[in-house]
């Protein structure tokens, strides 16, 4: 019978050690200010970030306008941040770097403001709205500390997060070049995100392919329009062309560009031939009429 329950025995004394150093590491009510911090950067220090936050808002709410209280507040959003809670952690960084504008970590703390919707910054054929927001916060972060050594990173990172945005208005515009395989109409629809690329985006490496792509897309907009409108539809595509040639002479693309540029070149004297036509058979059955 003893043999049975003696590892029972250990197994229970072992649970309630640990369960007594764990009790010693919680935030109690008797414990100063100091205390306090002090347990809530042990489990921050030993990597559990949800303890942490925890414990660093127990100090927050007794420590406020206190330098502890300030102190963790800054460790509560690197709790959330290093937890992955990114929009908590953007969040008590904004709270930080308003709060505490004067403080040697309010720089950083706007950084990684702008830094946590980065990292929430999704695929390029999702939703946007963190990639826009974290441009937008990388944006302030550089307008505001322009003597950080963080700017040039933080220009990087607008430059990574705005080539996705042109990826997705691209691949938009692809999109509808397939979808007017079975709708004419929908070239026109591509022409137009093709166009928002080059206008939004004009840094970005997609620029110049999709300048080249929206005259592939007006031209053949212009092979399936009705035959009145034929003539100033190629024309759009000719005006493209050389818009083309003045911004990317050299551009990767150029042989695309050159071959519709041919085709819409050609589609317009055909079509400027049959307004003519069409024209003298107007005037000559208004001739007959008077």
């Amino acid at each position: 019978m003893k043999r049975t329950l003696f590892p029972g025995l250990i197994l229970l004394i072992s649970v309630l050690v640990l369960a007594s150093c764990g009790n010693q590491n919680q935030i109690r009510p008797g414990d100063s200010l100091e205390v306090a911090f002090e347990k809530a950067m042990n489990f921050y220090d030993r990597g559990r970030f949800s303890d942490a936050a925890n414990a660093f808002e127990t100090v927050i709410s007794v420590g406020r306008g206190t330098e502890i209280g300030q102190d963790a507040q800054f460790y509560l959003a690197e709790s959330y941040y290093n937890g992955r809670q990114l929009l908590l952690a953007a969040s008590e960084y904004q709270r930080y770097h308003v709060f505490f504008p004067r403080s040697s970590r309010a720089r950083d703390a706007q950084f990684m403001e702008a830094f946590s919707y980065y990292r929430l910054s999704p695929r390029y054929n999702l939703d946007q709205s963190d990639t826009y927001r974290a441009i937008e916060l990388f944006q302030l972060f550089i307008s505001r500390n322009q003597s950080s050594d963080r700017v040039e990173e933080a220009a990087g990172y607008i430059d990574e997060l705005r080539t996705k945005l042109a990826r997705k208005n691209f691949a938009a515009a692809e999109q509808y070049m397939r979808l007017a395989r079975r709708e004419a109409r929908n070239y026109r629809a591509a022409a137009v995100y093709f166009g928002i690329t080059i206008d939004r985006f004009p840094e970005t490496e997609f620029a110049e392919k999709a300048l080249a792509n929206q005259i592939r897309a007006l031209t053949l907009f212009a092979d399936n329009s009705v035959p009145v409108r034929q003539s100033e539809r190629y024309q759009e595509a000719i005006d493209t062309y050389e818009t083309y040639l003045q911004l990317f002479p050299r551009g990767d693309n150029r042989s695309l560009a050159e071959e519709y540029y041919d085709r819409a070149s050609s589609g317009l004297r055909s079509a400027q031939e049959r307004d003519r036509e069409r024209a003298e058979r107007t005037a000559a059955d208004e001739a007959a009429a008077s």
